[in-house]
């Protein structure tokens, strides 16, 4: 659950910081006090992604940190650990978002940077955020399978992961088989080109071309002239046999000469004068190997052209074919293998036929028990939900779930679900999107929320403004409902309804002021007198009389029954 969020420089929000509590936490507040931007914070750490619109007027940056206590960490812990981050070993786990105004954005796990893609892994049960905009989503009956696929345990989801990875298989024969029966005046054309690529890059016998030694003996050939005056050069002044000219052998000589005069002086010259003798043999041996090297050394013209025209055709080779001689391999190698494809068309389109036909048959028995799956799903579902909208002052509903099949296969099966209908006696089903109030949009949600909730391991769930629409009595039930929730996950909701604010465990005021025509949100955890004028502003507006004091006392001393 989520003990402490901290929010700097994010949007309106200057310095913000709030500690939620187990149970039911209730955000109130006038509308554009900054309700929605605090969940929208919580959605930032989550790893939604950040807009650097949403940093604060003159200010570089913005940060938003959350504080997790995790009650059940041994799923997060693997994944923290497949990611190589710390693990607190008093079960806390603590995520920062830095937005800045460049657009540069920063996630941060327990110390550790982390990619966006990591983030949402590591944060994808702790929280579920429900916003308003997912009423509207179930409006849409794409999302409906997705919702009853919400509730299946691992024999639905593997099966889901097996008809997905199969599809795709299926999508790439089908890729396969289309190039393969493209038409014949194609075929020939590149059955030309493949071949004339594939002898050009033969021609070459790359397979026996060193290029490193090519470069080597070519720079050597090429410079002949350059090693020759520079090794005539060396050899002069190793031992000239000119008298006048300086040579270092023979100073070398006159060296020890002078050191064989006095050396019998001491026994100290006489080593310098070995040392001297062992410089001179080695230079003589350098000498006689230079020497040599110089009197070997000639130009081979004909060699020399040899190595041109191959250093040309690697070139050319690496501009029509890859960057190195490994690539033009591996080349070479693809384009062989697609020629044989090709050649092979018939046999080719034949066994691509089979693999469809196979990859089809096992696709549909998958298909049929996915529907299955779902269909039992689903007459619970239509059970659990009708009795929850009941609950909330639903009363003559009936929801049913409608099976019917795509004529082609997807991602998701065969099945094409949607959500009927009927809120009134005597009236026939209907999609949601025909018959639905806002109200009644919100109860539905509701209803699979609470449901659902007894089934995933998300701790906390977020109801962003889920009471739009509804009032009174209704209002009452929306709330006994989402405070029955609180036994098991910890609920932040922000809601403008007395008879829900009143059901909290904890209730934060949401307000904002002007100051040097600057605006700030503050954030303020209320205590019992405070929360009864809270709730009497929420009754009856700006003027607080007795009489809201003395309903909104009553209305929160009732709440504790439920405790």
């Amino acid at each position: 659950m989520i003990v402490e969020l901290n929010i700097n420089n994010f949007a309106i929000i200057d310095n913000v910081k709030i500690n939620f509590e187990k149970g039911f936490n209730v955000l109130t507040g006038e509308t554009g006090a900054g309700k929605s931007i605090i969940i929208e914070g919580i959605g930032m750490i989550l790893g939604q992604r950040a807009n650097r619109n949403l940093v604060r007027s003159g200010k570089e940056k913005a940060i938003i940190e959350g504080v997790f206590y995790l009650e059940n960490p041994v799923e997060i812990n693997k994944i923290l650990e497949e990611y190589g981050i710390d693990i607190d070993p008093n079960n806390y786990l603590i995520i920062t978002r830095e937005i800045y105004s460049n657009g540069r954005t920063i996630s941060r796990v327990n110390g550790r940077v982390v990619t966006l893609t990591a983030l949402n892994d590591i944060t994808a049960n702790l929280v579920d955020i429900h916003g308003q905009h997912e009423h509207q989503s179930l409006l849409d009956p794409r999302t409906h399978i997705k919702l009853v696929d919400s509730f299946g345990n691992e024999e639905l989801k593997s099966l889901l992961d097996t008809v997905n990875k199969k599809y795709k298989m299926l999508l790439e024969e089908k890729n396969r088989l289309k190039e393969l029966s493209q038409n014949v005046d194609n075929i020939e054309r590149e059955i030309d080109l493949l071949q004339y690529q594939l002898n050009d890059i033969d021609s070459a016998d790359i397979l026996n071309i060193d290029e490193n030694e090519i470069m080597s003996e070519y720079n050597k050939l090429n410079n002949i002239k350059d090693i020759a005056f520079s090794l005539g050069q060396v050899v002069d002044m190793l031992n000239s046999d000119d008298y006048n000219s300086y040579s270092i052998i023979n100073s070398i000589g006159k060296c020890r000469l002078n050191l064989s005069n006095v050396a019998r002086y001491d026994e100290t010259l006489k080593e310098y004068n070995n040392i001297l003798e062992s410089v001179e043999y080695e230079l003589k041996d350098l000498y006689f190997s230079i020497k040599k090297y110089l009197e070997n050394l000639e130009l081979d013209e004909e060699r020399l052209i040899i190595l041109e025209e191959k250093i040309d055709l690697l070139n050319s080779l690496k501009r029509k074919y890859g960057n190195t001689i490994e690539d033009i391999i591996e080349y070479r190698n693809s384009i062989e293998m697609k020629l044989k494809n090709i050649l092979n068309n018939e046999n080719a389109i034949e066994e691509t036929n089979k693999k469809i036909k196979k990859l089809e048959e096992e696709l549909m028995n998958d298909c049929c028990r996915l529907t299955d799956i779902r269909k039992k799903i689903s007459n619970k579902l239509e059970i659990n939900i009708t009795k929850e909208l009941e609950e909330l002052n639903m009363k003559n509903v009936v929801f049913k779930i409608n099976f019917d099949r795509h004529d082609y296969f997807t991602a998701e099966g065969l099945d094409k679900i949607e959500f009927l209908i009927s809120t009134n006696k005597g009236e026939e089903l209907k999609p949601l999107s025909k018959i639905v109030s806002g109200g009644e949009m919100a109860r539905i949600m509701l209803a699979f929320k609470k449901i659902l909730s007894q089934y995933d391991n998300i701790p906390t769930l977020i109801f962003d403004e889920i009471d739009t629409g509804i009032s009174g009595r209704t209002a009452q039930i929306v709330g006994e409902k989402i405070k029955s929730i609180s036994k098991n996950h910890q609920v932040i909701c922000i809601s403008h309804l007395p008879q829900i604010a009143a059901l909290a465990d904890v209730h934060f005021l949401i307000s904002k002021e002007v100051i040097d025509d600057k605006t700030f949100v503050a954030v303020k955890k209320l205590d019992y007198n405070e929360r009864i004028d809270e709730l009497s502003r929420l009754l009856g507006g700006v003027n607080l009389t007795n009489t809201t004091k003395l309903h909104a006392k009553e209305m929160l001393d009732m709440s504790k029954s439920l405790n």
